[in-house]
């Protein structure tokens, strides 16, 4: 677990949650460039506003197992969570995460346009504030793929014309798709298919075919740095994390945008915090998902802001001076053939799923 301390101290120190004095929180997220991108556009300000100091905590990737944790043993010492649809739709289910009212406790839109109908539809747990639309998809070293660049998810497959090492994330979400993708299976059936113990050993078995070229990550960064080394010839990561090793990094690095997988991330605040702690984390909540905090993370990375309200003013990144909104997962010309993430059913069927996959990973 890697932890570092935010020492930004406030001009004034402000009253949260009736303490008189500068406090600490703890804000659990997925570390590398979406935890700068955090820092940049939330936790700077609202410290600086407070004189809360935020402790940053980069293990969102584990954070169903550790709140189950935390809770069985009756410490909770997260604040915040940074989460995917899918967890924070199982954490709420299991009353490991607050409800939100969502209009009273977020802000409106610049207009007055309440909270709910400017998230809209993304709004798809009590629990879960969305800050981001980003994809799941493949970064290609450009120096490594001779003429032939990939233009279609099965190149990943394909060791024949892309020989070499490929990395995927170590759990059984997207992988399981694009395997059944080139597998033959019609995009509208996957999870029709995904949900039969036949179609889950018929998604492994196709990974079968690689498995002994796949270098296997669990942190978002962990691609980048493995296409910025040469040890893969690509790789699957966030898209925002791709923009990173290519634009900010200069890496010979291209994306592989053909049936990226469309996802939303966001907040929860853990059940069982002290009144305290949860009205200093209701008050960050408010503070970091207004129109304008979710349109300046578009500053520093390549996620598009769950408000439609945002949108608007998504301009250029803060340092590159790029117009950011070509990078943006949702760009049309990015977005010809997007595969969507169905949280429903990984919210329904992940335990059992997850269990399978890593007994096949141990095989």
């Amino acid at each position: 677990m890697k932890i570092t301390k935010t020492t930004l101290m406030a001009s004034a120190i402000v009253a949260v949650a009736g303490a008189a004095s500068a406090e600490e929180m703890t804000i659990v997220s997925w570390g590398g460039a979406y935890s700068k991108s955090q820092l940049k556009a939330y936790h700077e300000p609202y410290s600086e506003k407070t004189g809360v100091t935020i402790l940053n905590d980069d293990s969102s990737a584990e954070a169903v197992a550790k709140l189950r944790a935390m809770n069985e043993a009756g410490n909770v010492t997260w604040d915040v969570v940074d989460v995917v649809a899918a967890d924070a739709i199982r954490l709420c289910d299991e009353g490991l995460a607050l409800e939100i009212d969502f209009d009273t406790q977020l802000a409106p839109a610049p207009d007055g346009t309440s909270a709910s109908d400017d998230f809209g539809d993304l709004l798809v747990s009590d629990c879960f504030i969305p800050q981001i639309v980003y994809s799941t998809t493949f970064g290609y070293r450009t120096d490594l793929v001779g003429d032939n660049p990939p233009t279609e998810i099965c190149a990943v497959f394909d060791l024949e014309n892309y020989p070499g090492k490929r990395s995927l994330e170590k759990r059984p979400i997207n992988n399981m798709e694009w395997a059944l993708l080139c597998d033959g299976v019609a995009k509208d059936d996957v999870y029709d298919v995904l949900a039969t113990p036949e179609g889950q050993d018929q998604a492994l078995a196709k990974l079968d075919t690689i498995k002994d070229s796949v270098v296997w990550w669990s942190a978002g960064a962990d691609t980048p740095q493995l296409l910025a080394d040469g040890e893969v010839i690509m790789g699957s990561t966030y898209n925002g994390r791709l923009f990173s090793v290519i634009e900010e990094q200069k890496q010979p690095v291209a994306m592989l945008w053909d049936a990226q997988v469309f996802d939303l991330d966001g907040w929860i605040i853990p059940a069982g915090l002290s009144e305290e702690r949860q009205q200093r984390a209701l008050d960050y909540i408010m503070f970091a998902t207004d129109t304008q905090r979710l349109a300046d993370q578009a500053k520093y990375i390549s996620y598009g802001p769950a408000r439609a309200s945002s949108a608007p003013l998504v301009g250029q990144h803060a340092d590159l001076g790029i117009d950011m909104a070509p990078h943006m997962p949702t760009d049309p010309e990015n977005a010809k053939n997007t595969f969507l993430y169905n949280y429903e059913f990984w919210a329904d069927y992940r335990d059992d799923i997850d269990a399978k996959f890593q007994a096949w990973l141990a095989k």
